[in-house]
């Protein structure tokens, strides 16, 4: 579990971050999960676009996003999730 210091430290480090993710029409798929769980393996931050047509709320994306992926949820801003997952062999972010 992120504490409240780090889920704010990781708001200010993924607020440069272009999502790389869409989840649309057919919500969120187990082949979306697997690329995920690479993309957070090499880059630990990622953003997470859910785009109007998704028949899914936001939260409801997030939480299959964070149960599939075992990630942490760090914030829904918007149409944006942001997610983090501690990289075992790329470990580039220091929490405080």
């Amino acid at each position: 579990m992120l504490t409240g210091k780090q889920k704010r430290f990781l708001r200010a480090e993924a607020h440069h971050l272009k999502p790389i993710f869409q989840v649309g029409k057919i919500g969120v798929n187990d082949n979306m999960i697997e690329q995920i769980i690479d993309v957070l393996e090499k880059r630990e931050l990622i953003k997470v676009s859910v785009l109007q047509n998704c028949l899914e709320d936001k939260a409801t994306v997030a939480d299959k996003l964070v149960q599939g992926a075992d990630a942490e949820l760090v914030q829904i801003i918007g149409n944006n999730i942001i997610l983090y997952k501690e990289s075992v062999e790329n470990k580039q972010i220091e929490l405080p």
